[in-house]
């Protein structure tokens, strides 16, 4: 419904991933004339599709929610008691909403999670603060993160970085992409076609894991401290 040179901008852009320069050069504009076709579109488009979603009362679609992202925040990081490899996962929810998403990860993330909720300090910068450290070093930064698809049981991620060359998505694990959201402080995005039935129905399996976020980061805390007591070392990394 779009006009075409709207169209081809929000294809290029919002489906394919490519920054407003690549948008440019594909299309034969300037990177200024991406941005207004893209802002165009996405008010023609907003209007439309907020009739498509149920909102509750007294509140308006936003820009995003129009491009079909969903802003969501980590609820809990959870872990079952299975030995000897217990499952890790953690729980997405709708900042403005109650569906929820709850995605399968490794225990290092899980742990990290964990500890950036609970604000757990470290005594040297862990892998992902150093991500975002050096990031910025580089006159770049995170804008977001954004959880993308479901393939094959496989969910995919991409981080959405502003730098130098203008803006690029870098393909991540959804565990490693929350991780540097909590970190760097930026929004943390879903595809509203991924809070489906199915996925609320997992959710209650999923709070049943008896170990919550407070526990995972209180045994990490106390693992850092004994390690730190056995090694004994004033210069110890």
């Amino acid at each position: 419904m779009l006009p075409r040179g709207q169209r081809d901008a929000v294809l290029l852009f919002y489906l394919q991933g490519l920054s407003h320069r690549e948008v440019a050069a594909e299309l034969g504009i300037s990177p200024g004339a991406v941005k207004a076709r893209l802002h165009q579109a996405r008010t023609a488009l907003a209007p439309k599709l907020s009739q498509l979603t149920d909102l509750p009362e007294g509140r308006t679609m936003s820009t995003i929610e129009a491009n079909g992202w969903i802003e969501v925040q980590v609820a809990e990081v959870r872990r079952t008691d299975d030995s000897p490899q217990p499952q890790h996962l953690m729980l997405l929810a709708e900042s403005e909403g109650s569906r929820r998403l709850p995605i399968w990860i490794g225990p290092g993330e899980a742990i990290a999670l964990a500890m950036s909720l609970e604000s757990v300090e470290h005594p040297r910068p862990m892998t992902y603060q150093l991500t975002v450290s050096l990031l910025r070093a580089a006159s770049s930064s995170f804008r977001e993160v954004r959880i993308t698809r479901l393939t094959d049981a496989i969910y995919y991620a991409a981080v959405v970085v502003d730098g130098p060359d203008g803006q690029r998505q870098v393909d991540a694990r959804p565990s490693d992409a929350v991780n540097l959201a909590l970190v760097a402080g930026v929004p943390i995005l879903i595809d509203g076609r991924l809070l489906t039935d199915a996925a609320a129905a997992r959710c209650a399996a999923a709070l049943s894991y008896p170990t919550g976020t407070a526990e995972l980061a209180a045994e990490a805390r106390q693992l850092q401290q004994d390690l730190l007591r056995q090694i004994n070392l004033p210069d110890a990394d």
